[in-house]
């Protein structure tokens, strides 16, 4: 319920001002935000993006730990008027990420008079507020100039290019990016496991960069993944190493050059689960296919996946995984125990686009 504003409290523009965001990590561009926003509305939701997903360079830190971050940049009283909230993704869907955010701030913002709340979207000018606006003509758009020469992406660079950099960066020239609050937090970060995980995960992909240097143009790859359910299981496999190390991930991999894309698909579940599964069946068995093509979906780069939706009839015994020598280890996991932060990459939004599974998750 919106907080009610006392007889001294100034008037404000707005009931509500809502502001979307990733925040990895949160930055001095975005406490600009927020402070601008404060002082035009009784109350401000600040919508935290990819809230489960599992870490990764272009996601180091959980939703919990970003609120965390967020909530030491402000006094009692400005934290008591933030509402900080936890959004999933949907990556394929855009109907199905409105409606999340339509709710969320429906359910925070609803005031138990009958007028209704006049609700703004708030934004850094030149940032991701006008594509936001024109999902939510509803609401009035309001912009803020952007805090110059900070970025994200390069802060998060610096902190997992190595252990020294990252150290070096924030006794030196974090204070010009990050508040105070967040400076300690990331220092902690920097002792934990996933800390470590992540630096190896972008040593490899500056080994990546490293060998595609030369090319005339950036690369652009194309693979193949599989979407295999029986009985209310999904074949999945569990990556044995860096990127995602531990992660399900859907069975799949780069497509030879002479080779048809569901040639590619079928040959990776022969080779790489050895699926017993006659070819003829599950090309009896498919049931869709679609091109994900989600920019920032994969750690080396722009990638396209062409899945491949497989339903085999059910049967009391799921079909038998013959493990492979040194690859990952293929199971069968029930449809009920998927979680968006314990799949690889965009994996879990390439099962939910085919199967239709719910999009919504307790409070973080």
């Amino acid at each position: 319920m919106s907080p009610r504003p006392d007889a001294d409290s100034p008037p404000h523009d707005f009931d509500c001002l809502v502001f979307i965001g990733r925040f990895q990590p949160p930055h001095l561009g975005h406490l600009a935000v927020i402070h601008e926003a404060l002082k035009r509305a009784r109350q401000v939701i600040v919508l935290v993006g990819s809230a489960w997903q599992a870490r990764s360079l272009r996601n180091p830190w959980r939703f919990d730990e970003r609120r965390r971050m967020l909530r030491t940049a402000f006094d009692e009283d400005d934290n008591a008027r933030l509402e900080i909230v936890p959004l999933l993704d949907a990556l394929y869907n855009n109907d199905v990420w409105v409606r999340d955010v339509q709710r969320k701030v429906r359910d925070i913002a609803s005031p138990s008079h009958a007028r209704l709340p006049r609700i703004g979207l708030i934004g850094a000018s030149r940032g991701q507020s006008s594509y936001y606006l024109s999902l939510f003509p509803q609401w009035e758009s309001v912009s803020v100039p952007m805090v110059e020469g900070i970025s994200a992406s390069q802060i998060r660079e610096r902190l997992f290019r190595s252990p020294a950099a990252a150290t070096d960066y924030v006794s030196t020239g974090a204070s010009h990016d990050l508040p105070p609050g967040v400076v300690e937090e990331v220092q902690a970060f920097f002792a934990t496991e996933p800390y470590q995980q992540l630096v190896e995960e972008q040593h490899l992909l500056d080994q990546y960069r490293e060998a595609w240097s030369q090319a005339p143009y950036p690369p652009i790859f194309v693979t193949v993944n599989a979407v295999v359910v029986q009985s209310g299981h999904v074949l999945l496999v569990r990556r044995t190493a860096a990127p995602g190390k531990g992660l399900y991930a859907l069975p799949g991999g780069f497509i030879n050059p002479h080779e048809r894309l569901l040639d590619a698909c079928l040959r990776e579940l022969r080779e790489r689960v050895r699926l017993k599964v006659p070819e003829p069946v599950l090309k009896g068995s498919l049931r869709g296919q679609r091109l994900f093509d989600e920019p920032h979906r994969s750690w080396r780069g722009r990638t396209l996946a062409e899945a491949f939706y497989f339903a085999l009839r059910p049967e009391q015994q799921l079909p038998r995984l013959k493990p492979v020598k040194g690859g990952d280890h293929a199971r069968w996991v029930p449809l009920a125990d998927l979680e968006p932060d314990g799949l690889f990459e965009d994996h879990f939004f390439i099962i939910q686009n085919f199967l239709g599974l719910p999009a919504d998750f307790g409070e973080a």
